[in-house]
């Protein structure tokens, strides 16, 4: 049965605009503003992460339109180049990116959740480990024994997140900034213009990521040709404002130098306009958006695994579904393995932000690439009368996405070199598991 187009230009613009819009805004101000060290910079580095989140999503539109698989990223590269080079790149966004990003989530989830208990030592990096260790078993638990979180419950996560951005934007233009929270470290001072912008960029990229997975909405999406872009474009710049105005709320109450040493930006914000029960709200409605996004992570990343399984290029255990559960016991496994080796071993939000960045880009940009590839094929152009983009629009995004990997790879080199030794691993492990799965 082909799927029905339902999504107008409301309903997509919307979809986008959830799918960018995460939990990263209510932490990343500080790391983009110590990088950056001043207000014009750090809302330059704002701007252009937004652009650049466009242009991915206008470039990834284009994909979803043209090859509308459902493995998504591994069918894009294994079609484009080779399965080798898609496991590759796949092997190194499941052991490296997913496991990073997972923990990462956590490790921010626990910080504004210590703000909440009052036990001595719970926000220093040892309970952050602990608290992010207990809330991912109990996540794994939930998920193992089959529990689903309904679709109502995440949108009013979705809906949370976006009311707290509007509410302390709208609300800080009428408020006089309040500069008690006194900064205790100095700003990073990067030797260029560059190498700060370039800095802010990491965390930025971060807190845009999500506009690749437009890509899924394209066989939804009621006259792509039109709506699409009109989507994208609406759904990205209504996130560049949101993500402007929140920030001009942090500055203005907290000032840059407040704003670099505010890990728990969004409590201190709220602390300020609403007093202390109101920083302890929000707190916690932050870790339930935090819990909440691993928790559908869960639900949804072990689909990847089945697919590859399928393809026959990884073990059949991870396709191995339990009848009742409906849950890929093995695959649900293996994912929170990694997920606690990344919170014991490298327990720091702005330090999995590297180890990201430079991985996630790196594979973006390859996927990103396919484009050219698709385009440059006889079969493929003769045959594509969809939805396309200029060709300097992906050209700019690949440019900027290889850019920002360099730069977080400099501010982490062992963590970087550990992942390019996963990623060339990777090969022989390719081609020893398709031996065998042919014996």
């Amino acid at each position: 049965m082909s799927i029905k187009p339902k999504l107008n230009l409301l309903d997509t613009t919307v979809a986008v605009v959830s799918l960018v819009i995460g939990i990263g805004i209510f932490r990343t101000p500080a790391l983009v503003a110590k990088e950056t060290g001043s207000p014009g910079l750090f809302f330059a580095a704002w701007i252009t992460g937004g652009i650049i989140a466009l242009l991915g999503g206008l470039t990834f539109a284009e994909l979803g339109s043209r090859k509308p698989f459902a493995g998504g990223f591994y069918k894009l590269a294994s079609e484009a180049y080779h399965p080798a080079i898609a496991f590759m790149f796949n092997w190194l966004g499941v052991v490296i990116t997913s496991g990073a990003t997972y923990a990462a989530v956590l490790i921010l989830g626990s910080e504004y959740l210590s703000a909440l208990i009052p036990i001595e030592g719970i926000n220093s990096p040892f309970g952050l480990k602990i608290t992010a260790t207990c809330i991912i078993i109990i996540l794994f638990i939930i998920n193992f024994i089959g529990i689903k979180t309904s679709a109502t419950v995440l949108n009013i996560i979705t809906i949370s997140k976006i009311g707290i951005i509007i509410i302390f934007s709208f609300l800080a233009i009428f408020i006089s900034g309040n500069n008690n929270t006194a900064p205790t470290t100095p700003l990073i001072q990067n030797t260029t213009l560059f190498s700060a912008f370039a800095g802010g960029l990491i965390a930025v990229f971060f807190t845009y990521g999500g506009y690749q997975l437009v890509m899924n909405l394209c066989a939804d999406v009621i006259e792509p040709k039109r709506n699409l872009k009109r989507g994208i474009i609406l759904g990205v710049t209504t996130t560049i404002v949101l993500y402007l105005l929140i920030n001009f709320g942090y500055n203005r109450l907290l000032g840059i130098e407040g704003v670099a040493n505010s890990p728990l930006i969004a409590a201190d914000t709220a602390r300020i306009i609403f007093g202390s029960a109101g920083s302890k709200i929000i707190s916690l409605i932050i870790f339930i958006s935090a819990a909440g996004f691993v928790n559908v992570s869960l639900m949804h990343l072990p689909r990847i695994f089945h697919a590859m399984a399928e393809d026959k290029v990884i073990p059949s255990k991870f396709m191995k579904v339990n009848e009742k559960s409906q849950v890929q016991e093995f695959t649900l496994i293996f994912l929170t393995l990694i997920i606690l080796i990344f919170i014991i071993f490298q327990g720091q939000f702005d330090k999995l932000i590297n180890i990201i960045m430079f991985n996630d880009n790196l594979v973006i940009a390859v996927v990103a690439s396919t484009i050219f590839v698709y385009r440059k094929r006889k079969s493929d152009s003769e045959e594509y009368t969809g939805f396309k983009v200029n060709p300097i629009i992906p050209a700019i995004f690949i440019l900027f996405l290889l850019i920002v990997s360099f730069n977080a790879f400099l501010k982490d080199i062992v963590s970087g070199l550990i992942s390019i030794a996963v990623l060339f691993l990777g090969l022989p492990i390719y081609y020893i598991l398709k031996k065998i799965m042919k014996n």
